[in-house]
């Protein structure tokens, strides 16, 4: 019998463990200008920098979560911590750009094998309803607060330090969680009899990244239609190949018949569309604050903090209403709410601080309400011995969305910043890829063309920017409306 005090203790080690998880897919956001410089990165290496994390954790996410029904996720919880402390210190004194890819690929494989067994625990610790339900809003207000915060973080180490220690600060809090993870966190047993399919994650994994690869590669100012197209190909056969062999399996990583319960589904669209928008709007707030406006990287932290704020705030009010409101009605609200900021920041990019800080205020509640609304609807809705698999599908929802989100809103951002960008013919086409490299560029030029071309990029970057606000919106909007349709038809049934 786990005791109170046992299973809130718990919770906070498992919430420390997805703290580090979920503030490593943004906490470089502030230091991707200093990274991207000192390490010359080019713009593709720089979106692979961001993306590999995500995209390898979401590729990995549907086998660890079986596996951790089949071998015990305590097991595969304290595995993943000491992957991950690993896989920090690799990526704190990575000496070139390729070799910060691979150690985030590394980081990835121990948070994809830490993430589902997060959830699982807190599903199998708490058994009372209103106590799961508050804990599982606290994981969402940490889910959803520790991307936000990310920013934050890293502008006030490197304030201090260099790049590198946005990594290091992992290690003293993997230590510290192992430490009391050993001893406090029961030794669930798995279910041996589940087999692992290895080969399935390979094909969900190739697919992802063939799609992603696609996405960027349409993205660039130079892209090749016949490279993107390849890539799409080979994507979209992957990952056919990889539904219709799951469909047969005993055991399949991904059990698709769960789509069939409409607010599991529902629940998975909007865990998916709310890191969509957090992460791919996210990174635009911090590049456009520190390249265009000059902020430093502790500045841009700080003006993103009110969005961690609202966040954490809002996903600890959604778990006080979802016992006591309909969870569709709760997700619909609430990526309207976040979609009315984002317009409302459209409208006040020129505006006072405290009008923008206002709408980034209400960006944050809105996705902090739908990630704790959909993480209740995926794991509520489950039996308890498929916790490791819902939790696995939840956590590829939101891994998938931050790549789709930086993948898709990054490539419409470079495109549009291309597009608009109007200078001498006779500079480097490196130029038109990203403003990073637009500014390096500018750093070798006489005074006047360095000014002309830093105008000129900065005006392109901030067309690319509303651009970024406008779409991200848009995709909230029309999500809010098909919930909001499927949950009045539900009623009605």
């Amino acid at each position: 019998m786990i005791t109170k005090p046992q299973r809130w203790m718990i919770l906070i080690i498992v919430s420390s463990a997805l703290f580090l998880i979920t503030i490593d897919v943004t906490v470089l956001y502030t230091a991707l200008p200093r990274l991207t410089h000192d390490l010359a990165a080019t713009a593709s290496e720089k979106l692979w920098i961001v993306n590999a994390y995500p995209l390898v954790m979401a590729g990995l996410l549907p086998a660890f979560g079986t596996l951790g029904d089949h071998v015990g996720h305590k097991r595969l919880f304290v595995a993943g911590l000491a992957v991950f402390g690993a896989a920090s210190v690799v990526a704190a004194y990575a000496p070139v750009a390729y070799v910060l890819i691979a150690a985030r690929v590394l980081l990835a494989a121990g948070a994809a094998m830490m993430m589902p067994a997060t959830l699982s625990i807190i599903r199998v610790t708490f058994a009372d309803e209103r106590e799961r339900a508050m804990a599982i809003g606290i994981w969402s207000a940490i889910a959803s607060g520790g991307a936000g915060i990310g920013p934050l973080v890293g502008g006030v180490l490197l304030e201090y330090y260099w790049w590198g220690s946005v990594f290091l600060i992992n290690i003293p809090v993997v230590l510290i969680a192992l430490g009391f993870a050993l001893p406090l966190i029961p030794d669930f047993r798995g279910q041996t009899a589940k087999r692992w399919d290895w080969l399935g994650s390979v094909q969900i994994m190739t697919g992802l990244v063939a799609v992603v690869y696609a996405i960027k590669e349409l993205g660039r100012s130079n892209s090749s239609f016949a490279t993107a197209l390849a890539a799409t190909v080979i994507g979209i056969m992957t990952i056919t190949i990889f539904v219709r062999r799951q469909n047969r399996q005993a055991d399949p990583l991904i059990d698709f018949t769960l789509f069939c319960n409409l607010r599991f589904r529902l629940g998975t669209l909007t865990a998916l569309v709310s890191t969509f928008v957090l992460t791919g709007s996210e990174l635009a707030f911090t590049q456009q604050f520190q390249l265009v406006r000059g902020f430093s990287p502790l500045e841009a932290g700080l003006y993103t903090m009110s969005l961690a704020i609202a966040c954490f705030c809002s996903s600890l009010l959604a778990a006080w209403l979802l016992p006591r409101a309909d969870t569709l009605t709760i997700q619909s609200l609430s990526l309207l709410i976040s979609g009315l900021g984002l317009v409302g920041f459209l409208f006040a990019h020129n505006a006072a601080q405290s009008a923008q800080i206002g709408c980034l205020l209400i960006i944050g509640a809105g996705l902090g309400g739908a990630m704790t609304a959909a993480s209740h609807a995926i794991i509520n809705y489950v039996p308890l011995s498929q916790a490791g698999t819902a939790a696995s599908i939840e956590e590829v929802s939101y891994e998938l969305g931050s790549v789709i989100g930086v993948t898709v809103l990054g490539s419409l951002s470079t495109a549009v910043y291309s597009a608009s960008l109007t200078v001498d013919s006779a500079l480097p086409m490196v130029v038109h890829d990203s403003l990073d490299e637009a500014l390096l560029v500018a750093e070798a030029l006489p005074a006047a063309a360095a000014a002309s071309l830093t105008a000129a990029a900065q005006a392109a970057f901030n067309q690319a920017f509303l651009a970024v606000l406008a779409a991200a919106a848009g995709i909230l909007f029309l999500s809010a409306l098909v919930i909001c349709i499927a949950a009045q038809r539900a009623q009605k049934s």
